[in-house]
């Protein structure tokens, strides 16, 4: 698994980890996780040309029959030789609720490799730091930095964006809060220290005195349940039509622009908002990770088209209803603006319940 909070860059991560064990020689099968149905991530992987599983529902911790089954698919399918595992990015106790799990229950089907978990380096360092009102709440805050306490190994991702001084301040704040935990830097866009992740993941536990995967966490879920309950989720799917092609990469970086300054305008924090556009050989992504960050084409489709079908995920620091209005209103806006129709297919807008764990080990055998 490879873990991290909202917008730390996972989906790309593995994306280009599982093209290195492909160019190894080895098959590759990625599941994904959300708390709904219709996510950005599975649908950008698979256009990636990846086998991908979805767990949807629940996180892994909270679906944990439904993550084993999904990868008995994976198996029947195509045998694959590594899963990679994307947990929800507000997840953690993954090594007691998953890890442990995994090797009591299934010792003879898995070996559990390190599990590494990225920073996201904006939000980190303002969390880290102490800053106030960092981690959109008290109790993301403590989410954040729980994840990165049952880590074996910590990811600063985005290291081309990042000044040389950015870097040694994260890596200075992780050695303060977490000395013992390894850090790697990467790009995983560019590919920078992807191979070092590789040769990280590839680890044996064997004859380690402190084996992987062993750092059980003291977890408050009433602050846990509440972090989670603090960001709106939204997952929603549309059509959009014109008489006249439109620039689907332009289209989309308008929206974004558009939901960005709503979200500004109502001083709310966005920790992910995602948006992929496809049609028929095409498909492109925008990001936005951060209220510091600029609105991102992740992935460019070069595009023109008369229809495209969009899916929307967006994680914000706001009630569900208010989430749902805004998005709706601002991306009819822009389409209005642009003489495009849209219509609006399913919309999932939700907070999260309470996790409740498939099982919990938080002894070590």
């Amino acid at each position: 698994m490879i873990g991290g909070f909202l917008g730390a860059g996972k989906t790309t991560t593995i994306g280009k980890l599982a093209q290195l064990y492909i160019e190894s020689g080895k098959q590759v099968g990625i599941v994904t996780n959300d708390q709904a149905t219709d996510l950005v991530d599975t649908h950008t992987l698979r256009n990636q040309g990846f086998r991908v599983g979805e767990v949807a529902g629940a996180c892994f911790c909270c679906n944990f029959n439904e993550l084993t089954a999904t990868v008995e698919q994976l198996q029947e399918d195509q045998q694959p030789d590594v899963i990679l595992a994307e947990p929800v990015g507000s997840c953690t106790d993954l090594v007691a609720t998953v890890i442990q799990p995994l090797r009591q229950f299934h010792p003879n089907q898995f070996t559990v490799a390190p599990y590494g978990v990225i920073l996201k380096p904006s939000h980190g360092r303002r969390i880290l730091s102490g800053e106030p009102n960092a981690g959109f709440s008290p109790e993301a805050a403590y989410i954040f930095n729980k994840q990165l306490e049952e880590a074996d190994f910590l990811i600063i991702n985005r290291i081309d964006e990042l000044s040389d001084e950015r870097i040694d301040e994260l890596v200075k704040l992780l050695a303060t809060r977490l000395p013992q935990t390894p850090v790697l830097k990467i790009s995983a866009k560019s590919g920078i220290g992807m191979q070092q992740l590789l040769d990280t993941v590839n680890q044996s536990a064997e004859g380690n005195g402190d084996p992987f995967g062993t750092r059980i966490l003291e977890l408050d879920y009433d602050r846990y349940a509440q972090g989670e309950a603090d960001l709106g989720w939204l997952n929603a799917n549309l059509k959009i039509t014109a008489p006249e092609p439109f620039v689907l990469d332009d289209l989309l970086l308008k929206m974004m622009e558009r939901l960005k300054q709503a979200f500004e305008d109502k001083q709310v924090e966005t920790a992910h908002l995602k948006i992929i556009g496809s049609g028929p050989g095409f498909y492109a992504v925008a990001n936005l990770v951060d209220r510091e960050a600029p609105v991102e084409l992740s992935l460019a489709s070069q595009a023109e088209l008369e229809s495209c079908d969009l899916i929307i995920n967006a994680r914000v620091a706001i009630d569900p209803d208010s989430l749902k209005y805004l998005v709706r209103t601002t991306v009819d806006a822009v389409c209005h603006q642009q003489q495009l129709r849209s219509t609006f297919g399913d919309i999932q807008s939700f907070q999260p319940g309470r996790p409740v764990p498939t099982h919990r080990i938080a002894e070590v055998p």
